[in-house]
């Protein structure tokens, strides 16, 4: 298993255009960012999970609000922030976090995957038109060191998953923190 998260460069969309339901066009500015995972996760302890897709069913219903949710529980515990990744482009990750109103959760788009792959969370989802995704996982790090790995089980490339939810679930990380 990881013992620490990678190092990789994240291309953030620094500007959400969906904040208004107005799409704006900047003249002359770069609304990009570029931002390292040691610059996110450095000095400070993080709890970080990933999920195969923005907009996708139990990510949206469940997954995501859940943390947003259970933020101030996760803060007692020792957690500085939490970040969902996922292998999505910035304009999708920006919409779901407006269209979903997330408050405590800073959602990081990882648009090649680099970051998953690093991970060794990569995984093909072309049955379902999706192409390389993010197996769902989560990660509790301090200070860019892993201190507990969450992976749900069944990761694989040939179709066979049925996209488990339990051990990346808000109520299992906090009940495995309270431990």
């Amino acid at each position: 298993m990881l013992k620490e998260l990678p190092s990789v460069t994240f291309k953030i969309r620094s500007t959400n255009e969906f904040e208004n339901d107005d799409i704006c066009f900047m003249d002359g500015e770069n609304p990009w960012t570029d931002v390292t995972s040691d610059e996110m996760f450095s000095n400070k302890r993080v709890l970080i999970f990933s999920l195969p897709g923005a907009f996708t069913p139990t990510c949206t219903s469940r997954q995501l609000p859940g943390f947003d949710a259970m933020f101030p529980d996760l803060q007692n515990l020792g957690i500085d922030e939490i970040y969902c990744i996922s292998v999505n482009d910035s304009f999708v990750m920006n919409a779901w976090s407006q269209k979903l109103n997330v408050k405590n959760i800073k959602l990081i788009p990882d648009g090649t995957g680099e970051f998953t792959q690093k991970m060794g969370m990569l995984v093909n989802k072309d049955h379902l038109g999706f192409g390389m995704r993010s197996w769902r996982y989560a990660v509790i790090a301090d200070n860019m060191k892993v201190e507990k790995f969450f992976v749900e089980p069944g990761k694989n490339d040939n179709g066979d998953d049925e996209d488990p939810y339990l051990e990346t679930s808000p109520e299992n990380v906090i009940s495995k923190l309270k431990a």
